[in-house]
């Protein structure tokens, strides 16, 4: 029995695969639909995978690193009292997290918050003391327009954020005057001398952004330590097995541990708001395929009818013309996928090797040029939406012509 049912499917393959090539025009047009749906999404969603991914690196490789740990407490309450969370062993707690194999680099950060003056008027900033070194090693994202990133050697030097710079008239080579509270509540100051002016993702970071190097923050705040330290690492996949890793290791110690999405919560959002509308482009090109191929089936389907009526009078049952009609759009739906994939591929390829020049995001004043990345998973799920698509298509017609009567069927032979 079993051996039948599999020769009979097999029978009914073949004389499915024989139909389409009878009706190479309406296959042609079937197969063309199927595959342009298909190519569409896996360019759309290879889009917006790359936005996901260069977002992502933007956030990472401009400010926030991959990991940061701090004091229990900082990332809630730091930002209006950073001399009470303050790293009091900070060699030590680099050392430990740079032992981890996935670590590339660890950099200390001191926060500070202050005044920030050219002699005529003043902007409130928020600054912070790096090591440049490492910094520029982690920063390959952050954009230097006017003079030059901050070295290990300038320690009256400044970088500035295009904004801030903007605000206070200033440029590479002019001196400012920075005023910020020590732990203690004493004003200090540190003349400093501007060497350059960066733009981020972020407007608003470059508004009030200042970074001078670690020493000179420290000599400013009176202080040894750090508040943060940032853990940058090989690969990006890494981050959430590492933030568990570090997260249990620091705990003790009253440390804690955040990712970058974590700390860049729009991130979260941005993504959550592109999943929605590429769902809704996939929806539509669904739609798109399931009408064209419905047309050309419906067709295909009313020429045949004779055909079918035939193959009921010499003791077919509707079933049996059923499954043959939604087998042939089954293996219309698998050849136009599989075009359609390939094709979306080679586009890819092609147009990534070109770039796609885009303008800068919202918040931001930093274009980008954007690729259409192949992606396994979105391949994948086009693929099976130019099949489903086309099965889809083809139930309405095959039962239709499976419940006509044989005597009308055999009509449309006359």
């Amino acid at each position: 029995m079993r051996f039948a049912i599999i020769a009979e499917a097999a029978l009914v393959g073949r004389l499915a695969a024989r139909n389409l090539w009878r009706q190479k025009a309406r296959t042609g047009m079937a197969l063309g639909a199927v595959a342009f749906g298909v190519a569409a999404l896996v360019l759309s969603g290879g889009f917006v995978q790359d936005i996901y991914v260069q977002l992502g690196e933007a956030i990472i490789h401009s400010h926030s690193g991959h990991l940061q740990v701090a004091k229990a407490g900082y990332f809630t309450a730091g930002s209006r009292s950073p001399e009470k969370f303050l790293i009091a062993d900070v060699e030590a707690e680099k050392q430990r997290a740079a032992a981890h194999p996935e670590v590339q680099n660890v950099m200390a950060r001191l926060s500070l918050t202050g005044l920030l003056s050219n002699g005529r008027s003043d902007v409130p900033v928020v600054g912070e003391g790096v090591e440049p070194d490492k910094e520029a090693e982690l920063g390959t994202y952050l954009k230097i327009v006017q003079g030059r990133a901050l070295q290990a050697d300038d320690l009256d030097g400044a970088l500035l954020g295009y904004g801030v710079a903007r605000a206070l008239n200033l440029k590479p080579g002019d001196h400012a005057t920075l005023v910020a509270s020590t732990g203690g509540g004493a004003m200090n100051t540190l003349e400093l001398r501007i060497v350059g002016v960066f733009q981020s993702f972020s407007r608003e970071y470059d508004a009030r952004a200042v970074r001078v190097s670690l020493a000179a923050a420290q000599e400013l705040l009176d202080t040894p330590g750090a508040n943060v330290l940032v853990v940058s690492l090989w690969r990006t996949q890494h981050t959430g097995v590492m933030a568990a890793r570090l997260q249990s290791d620091v705990a003790a110690r009253g440390l804690e541990t955040k990712t970058w999405q974590e700390l860049n919560a729009f991130y979260e959002s941005t993504v959550n708001l592109y999943e929605r509308q590429f769902g809704v482009l996939q929806l539509i090109i669904f739609a798109m395929v399931l009408l064209g191929v419905t047309n050309t089936v419906n067709l295909t389907v009313f020429e045949r009818m004779g055909e079918f009526g035939t193959m009921r009078a010499l003791g077919n049952r509707g079933r049996s013309v059923f499954v043959l009609v939604v087998i042939e759009n089954a293996l219309l739906g698998l050849a136009g996928a599989v075009t359609g994939a390939v094709l979306g591929m080679l586009l890819a390829l092609v147009i990534s090797h070109v770039g796609i020049s885009m303008p800068p995001p919202p918040n931001a004043d930093v274009g980008y040029t954007a690729q259409i990345r192949v992606v396994p998973a979105v391949i994948l799920t086009s693929f099976v939406v130019g099949v489903l698509a086309t099965v889809a298509a083809s139930i309405a017609p095959a039962i239709r012509v499976a419940r006509r009567s044989v005597v009308d069927a055999l009509r449309e032979n006359v």
